[in-house]
């Protein structure tokens, strides 16, 4: 590719580059924008003959960034920041602009989604999106600013913060625990197929394996709301089983062990005006909330 370069950037040619790279296909980046694939590659063209570099490679699973588009992702976010800043007048030191944050289900829906909504209306010009997920996202492609994960990540260029220890219970209803303490057998609420691959489900099939499973669902929030109706029994983090009045803990025997969360951030953005004081307000949100989690 020629090295020639223009003297100025084309603002739209960054923020396609940026979703392209955020999302890894041609599709995903185009619903987010809502334009075409046509144009997707075009203004991928033209930033790339601006910069005299490829900045990604096609590959069979979607698109892959080069050395040189990992380098160019890092200054696109910080440019797609500042437009967001600048779109939305400047704030005195205050938050502003998208933080985007990622957590596994059952910790967005059943504890983060009311403490991060007040999050965001405390701050005017901040918008926070929490995506729960299951699935691993990289924060070095800027799929997400933080992520919130069960164990330590492997070494990176991310800052892994310890948050809490998470122990777990099974619970259901009054009626429901007493007929167990009664003798009857249990009847348990699980994962659906498509999540049985998570720690919890294969630990509940390892040690209950016998027991009939009335009712499936694919996150544990929804399975305290399933407990709370009367299908039986779900093994839920404490956080969500202590939360629900209507629900309470039942002894079966056993139950998993502990997990530690921790909080990541890109290491780069230790100073970041937005994703710092946010992801030290998650933090204050555990730390406040510490006594539900062991």
């Amino acid at each position: 590719m020629a090295n020639q370069k223009r003297t100025e950037i084309d603002w739209q040619d960054v923020r396609i580059f940026l979703a392209l790279a955020r999302h890894g296909s041609l599709s995903a980046a185009a619903r987010t924008l809502s334009v075409n694939h046509a144009t997707i590659s075009r203004r991928l063209r033209s930033l790339e003959e601006h910069l005299g570099e490829r900045l990604v490679e096609r590959r069979p699973d979607g698109y892959v960034l080069t050395r040189a588009g990992m380098y160019a992702l890092e200054a696109a976010g910080d440019m797609d920041h500042a437009a967001q800043m600048l779109g939305r007048g400047l704030m005195d030191g205050a938050p502003s602009g998208l933080v985007r944050i990622s957590a596994p289900p059952a910790l967005a829906n059943g504890f983060l989604v009311s403490p991060l909504a007040r999050l965001a209306s405390r701050y005017p010009s901040l918008d926070i999106d929490l995506a729960p997920n299951h699935s691993s996202i990289s924060l070095e492609r800027h799929e997400a600013d933080i992520a919130i994960r069960f164990g330590r990540p492997p070494d990176g260029d991310v800052v892994a913060r310890p948050l809490v220890t998470v122990g777990y219970g099974f619970y259901g209803t009054e009626d429901a625990c007493q007929l167990v303490g009664s003798g009857a057998d249990p009847v348990l609420i699980g994962f659906d197929e498509a999540n049985a691959h998570l720690p919890e489900a294969i630990w509940v099939a390892r040690h209950f394996s016998r027991v009939r499973v009335a009712f499936r669902t694919n996150d544990q929030f929804a399975q305290s709301v399933a407990a709370r109706s009367g299908a039986g029994l779900a093994l839920l983090p404490h956080y969500i089983g202590r939360s629900d009045p209507l629900l309470r803990i039942c002894d079966l025997g056993s139950t998993p062990p502990d997990k530690e969360v921790f909080l990541l951030t890109r290491r780069r953005d230790r100073t970041n005006p937005s994703v710092r004081p946010v992801a030290d307000e998650v933090a204050q949100i555990f730390e406040r909330a510490r006594d539900l989690f062991p």
